[in-house]
């Protein structure tokens, strides 16, 4: 497990390890989160064991905008209109996922989507063309962590963890996401 403070060449880490299919914890506009590519089903399945997750609850998914968003899910333009009002932000939007794509640690019919709005983020999206699956740092069903410090005690002496951990220091206190489902005929707040 490495452990790198926040500066460009950690970015260029970030993306070399997204990209061999390694799990990091990074910060982001809400809480620090653990991060992967999400079309990489052994990643993936690590991010679960990392949690304890069970399988069953899904895992939302960054896209790094509302093209990308279009490309993994059904939008109609109600919905657009709705997204672009949101995004980016910290909203995650549940909605009707297309068929044969692979994305894992999703539902089958329907995916959590959301648009972040964070520098770190932002700059990983520069040179990652896939979409990121993105849990908080916690074991499932505990608080979220938020400061560092606590991330790295978090981690020390388990045998599943992540592979990189960015030093951000304290995040700004934060809710996680608001979550609302527009699968239905009305908009429904999952979480607020």
């Amino acid at each position: 497990m490495e452990i790198l403070k926040v500066n460009s060449k950690t970015v260029q880490k970030s993306i070399s390890y997204i990209k061999k299919g390694k799990v990091i914890v990074c910060p982001t506009d809400t809480i620090y989160g653990l991060v992967c590519d999400a079309t990489n089903k052994k990643a993936v399945n690590k991010i679960f064991e990392i949690k304890k997750r069970p399988r069953k609850k899904p895992i939302p998914i960054f896209v790094k905008n509302l093209e990308w968003a279009k490309n993994i899910a059904k939008i109609n333009k109600k919905q657009e209109k709705f997204l672009k009002s949101v995004w980016p932000g910290k909203t995650t939007v549940v909605l009707k996922r297309k068929r044969n794509l692979k994305i894992y640690g999703v539902e089958e019919k329907k995916i959590a989507l959301r648009v972040p709005k964070y520098k770190f983020i932002d700059n990983l999206f520069k040179a990652i063309t896939c979409p990121l699956a993105e849990t908080s740092v916690n074991i499932s069903n505990e608080p979220p962590i938020l400061k560092f410090e606590e991330i790295v005690k978090h981690f020390k002496g388990k045998t599943i963890k992540p592979d990189l951990i960015i030093n951000s220091g304290k995040l700004k206190h934060s809710n996680p996401s608001t979550v609302v489902d527009l699968t239905g005929k009305k908009p429904k707040i999952l979480r607020k």
